[in-house]
């Protein structure tokens, strides 16, 4: 015989799971595919409610977003020095990422979650030469210029 008030939370708890978030691993580097001092990969794409794991492979590393460059509503967020971090993104649009000690020498990274309404994120003027033309390849390679 079926236990009429199990069955109806059963029934609930499956209708009621979420859509499966993905982790998405970025690992900080002092030299990698790219050259010295990245964040590889150092483009994401990803859906709203996914998380980004940034892993610390080298101890003078960290992760941190960018001011100037977050999606109005955005929170930010800083790891601590080998500091291996997870942060969810929520709000839809580009989040630049910076490690801290090394953005003189372009470690940057760009993730765009979901489809955002602008076109090109727009790049904080104060950036160090080297991290904007990181980006600048970023966002050329990428093809965001479209």
């Amino acid at each position: 015989m079926f236990n009429r008030p199990f069955c109806i939370l059963a029934l609930s708890a499956l209708l009621a799971t979420p859509a499966m978030a993905e982790v998405h691993e970025v690992r900080m580097l002092n030299r990698g595919a790219a050259g010295a001092m990245i964040y590889e990969p150092d483009f994401l794409r990803v859906a709203p409610g996914d998380t980004v794991k940034f892993i610390a492979t080298h101890r003078t590393h960290n992760a941190a977003s960018l001011p100037g460059l977050l999606p109005e509503g955005a929170k930010p967020f800083k790891g601590k020095i080998d500091e291996e971090i997870e942060v969810g993104f929520d709000v839809p649009g580009y989040y630049g990422v910076q490690c801290i000690p090394h953005i003189g020498m372009g470690m940057v990274m760009l993730i765009q979650v979901g489809e955002p309404a602008s076109p090109l994120p727009v790049l904080p003027e104060t950036l160090p030469q080297r991290a904007a033309e990181r980006f600048g390849e970023i966002i050329a390679r990428e093809s965001l210029a479209k």
